[in-house]
C-alpha cells in the first residue's frame, strides 16, 4: 500500500516534537537540580509543556516548508535562521516589551514569539496574565491551520 505524502511530512514534524519533548524533559531535570522551582505551582508550570510543544511543533511546519523550498542543507539552516531572528529579537524573551520604542511595541506584543514566553511565565512563574495562553495557542493553531496544507502540497510537487 502506498504511504500516504501527508503521513510523511507528519511524522516527520512529530519526530520533532518527540526530541523537543525530550529536551525540555532535560532542561527541567537540569533546572530543578540547580534551583529552579515553578512558583505559580506544579499544575499551571507543567501545563508550559505542551504550549511549548505546540509552539514547537507549528514552527517546525515552516522550518519544514523552507527545507522544501530550498535547494541544500546549509541554505535551509540560514534560511530557517532570518525568520525566526525578527520574531525572538523583537519579543518579550529578552526584554519587557514595555521598554521598546512603540512603534516596536505593536509588533512585538502581538506576534507568536511574545505570546508564547508570556504564557510560559505565567504558567511556570505566575507572572503576567493568562490571556497570554490562549493567545499562544491560538497564534499555534493558526500557523498549523496555514503551514500544514502548504507543507503538504510543496512536498507533493518536490517528490
Amino acid at each position: 500500500l502506498p504511504m500516504s505524502r501527508a503521513a510523511i511530512v507528519a511524522g516527520r514534524t512529530l519526530a520533532d516534537a518527540m526530541r523537543n519533548l525530550l529536551v525540555i524533559c532535560i532542561m527541567l531535570g537540569v533546572g530543578s537540580i540547580i534551583g529552579f522551582r515553578f512558583h505559580h505551582g506544579w499544575g499551571f508550570g507543567l501545563l508550559a509543556i505542551p504550549i511549548a510543544l505546540l509552539f514547537a511543533y507549528a514552527f517546525s511546519w515552516i522550518s519544514l516548508i523552507i527545507g522544501l523550498f530550498v535547494r541544500d542543507p546549509e541554505t535551509a539552516q540560514t534560511t530557517g535562521f532570518i525568520w525566526v531572528f525578527p520574531l525572538v529579537f523583537a519579543s518579550s524573551v529578552f526584554v519587557p516589551t514595555k521598554t521598546m520604542p512603540h512603534w516596536l511595541q505593536l509588533f512585538a506584543n502581538n506576534q507568536p514569539v511574545t505570546q508564547t514566553v508570556n504564557a510560559i511565565r505565567y504558567l511556570t512563574e505566575g507572572i503576567g496574565s493568562s490571556h497570554a495562553v490562549w493567545y499562544s495557542i491560538l497564534w499555534a493553531v493558526g500557523i498549523l491551520v496555514v503551514f500544514v496544507p502548504i507543507a503538504v502540497m510543496r512536498y507533493r510537487k518536490t517528490v
